[in-house]
């Protein structure tokens, strides 16, 4: 038995994010969201998602009996629902398809997401539905997500202890600590949510964290690191200065002071130092961004949006992002002034304007920084990676 998790044609809607991973891949909470799937269903996870994907995220190796909506997040209560599912069924809400009960080899077609098929059994679900459709929705929800995983990960288990020289404000049984995990000399307050700190983690001297936050597996917060949940930060993290309601993927930097706020950064990303992110526009108007699917500026319907950083993502000391600005795949910005707000994959520039990155020296950066984590890059990382630079040449 096993789920496969479709893209479910919201996969172009939530690039650059998703330019290297499908869907199911996101991490919105302390959970990537196939890890949550996986860990409450104990099911094997695979994938649906778009042909160059489909080598480095295939679909499960067991039958698959459920094929789910890639974008929602597993509650408990969905789950359930999922796995009550027979073959011809499908689980609906306010129109739309959430899952359905796989049939022999055949799977959903595109447009069964959107409009569940007739002839399929109908099974209304009436719990409360999370879902990731665009990348904003994941700081956006982030709250949501840190408290169902914090629930799931720590319900029945012992924390390790927390050194005495913390100052704790709230509810001490909302702070947890992995295996490993050091926390010295820091403010933690649980009055409106948990934190989590990972295992081998490590929270630095003078450290604030107001919760709901999440710190990955052996992610550093920088001495005198202010962090505003709700936030979330993956594995090998190094983050430092001002962080509010903002996630981080994992296995990058926002080492030095700066503000990041309400943005979502990919994987293997470095911010230079006194980079700085506008999340709120001085009208207090609708914060626009760019869509890949649109091929141009759409409405957010947010007020406060930031950063949105697809994977190795750079930028140089004292870089400043506008509101809502969009930098794509081992974009490089840097120099003084805003640059524009939307940044094409493999972009080297900034104000001045940008040029096309060398892809072989692009790769070799990539390999250097992922190297620094003892991590090689693989032959279908280097695949990936040359697939999305083809296409943006393309454009």
């Amino acid at each position: 038995m096993s789920i496969i998790l479709s893209d479910a044609g919201l996969h172009g809607h939530l690039q650059p994010l998703t330019s290297t991973r499908p869907v199911g891949q996101l991490r919105p909470g302390i959970l990537r969201i196939a890890e949550g799937w996986y860990v409450r269903s104990g099911l094997g996870v695979g994938y649906r998602t778009e042909a160059y994907l489909a080598s480095s995220f295939p679909l499960p190796t067991e039958q698959a009996n459920f094929e789910v909506d890639g974008s929602l997040f597993p509650t408990d209560e969905l789950v359930a629902a999922v796995m009550d599912l027979r073959p011809g069924q499908v689980l609906v809400q306010g129109g739309r398809s959430l899952a359905f009960g796989a049939e022999g080899k055949g799977h959903p077609a595109l447009s069964d997401w959107s409009a569940p098929p007739s002839y399929l059994a109908q099974v209304e679900f009436t719990g409360d539905v999370i879902s990731f459709t665009r990348p904003w929705h994941l700081f956006q929800q982030c709250g949501q997500a840190i408290a169902h995983d914090f629930k799931l990960l720590t319900e029945g288990r012992r924390t390790e202890r927390l050194s005495a020289y913390n100052t704790v404000i709230g509810d001490p049984e909302l702070i947890f600590l992995e295996q490993g995990a050091v926390v010295e000399a820091s403010i933690l307050n649980t009055k409106s949510g948990p934190i989590y700190i990972g295992k081998d983690a490590e929270v630095m001297e003078g450290c604030m964290l107001r919760g709901p936050v999440a710190v990955g597996d052996h992610t550093q917060l920088k001495m005198g690191a202010k962090v505003y949940g709700p936030t979330t930060f993956g594995p090998e993290c190094r983050v430092g200065g001002e962080v509010t309601n903002s996630v981080i993927t994992g296995f990058s930097n926002k080492g030095h002071d700066g503000f990041l706020g309400n943005s979502v950064l990919g994987e293997w990303c470095n911010l230079g130092a006194d980079t700085n992110t506008s999340n709120l526009k001085n009208t207090y108007g609708n914060v626009q961004v760019y869509s890949a699917v649109k091929k141009g500026m759409v409405d957010t319907g947010v007020q406060f949006c930031g950063l949105l950083m697809g994977d190795h993502g750079k930028s140089g000391i004292n870089t400043m992002f506008n509101t809502g600005t969009v930098v794509g795949v081992a974009a490089n910005v840097f120099g003084g002034g805003f640059p524009p707000k939307h940044i094409p994959g493999f972009a080297w520039g900034g104000a001045d304007g940008f040029e096309l990155y060398d892809i072989e020296r692009a790769l070799r950066t990539a390999q250097r920084v992922m190297e620094r984590r003892q991590i090689p890059m693989t032959v279908l990382d280097e695949a990936l990676l040359r697939h999305v630079f083809a296409v943006e040449q393309g454009k």
